[in-house]
């Protein structure tokens, strides 16, 4: 007898089973420059993506939290804006898990109105839309960072 190859799987939608995270905090609520950090996960036809997963690292700190989307595609985090690394500006490394993924996808948060910015290796060699998609706005005292997976207004990924 002879068996056949099994069909590769995706990274999701089973995230309740072993990806449980208990917080979503990189730093605690009352920590020094600790601001809510909140998006929406979307696919490429711009709905929202509600059994998807995003994992926010904090490099330079050695910290990270995960969010599963919420029914409506949102996910949340308490963050704090990270010191830079050598001439790059601060950042958050973003790992995306949702349906149809065969592999987790990387994409980065960069703080509005930081100097550092102009100055960064990665966005000054992104053109202008593309570099907007990895700049969270501020809005009240929340920056909000939607991440969109493709299509024409798709945010930037990164190989790794």
């Amino acid at each position: 007898m002879t068996r056949g190859q099994t069909p590769s799987q995706t990274v999701g939608p089973f995230y309740a089973i072993g990806l449980t995270w208990p917080s979503n905090e990189l730093v605690a609520r009352d920590a020094p420059g600790a601001v809510e950090l909140a998006g929406t996960l979307f696919d490429g036809r711009g709905e929202p993506i509600v059994d998807g997963m995003v994992e926010v690292w904090d490099r330079v700190g050695g910290r990270w939290a995960r969010s599963r989307t919420a029914p409506e595609g949102r996910f949340s985090f308490v963050v704090a804006k990270p010191d830079g690394e050598d001439d790059c500006a601060p950042r958050l490394d973003v790992y995306v898990f949702a349906r149809g993924l065969l592999r987790h996808q990387l994409t980065r948060i960069y703080f509005p109105g930081e100097p550092a910015n102009d100055a960064d290796p990665v966005l000054s060699a992104l053109g202008e839309r593309e570099r907007q998609t990895l700049i969270a706005r501020r809005h009240d005292a929340v920056l909000l960072f939607d991440i969109t997976m493709q299509g024409e207004s798709a945010t930037v990924f990164f190989a790794h």
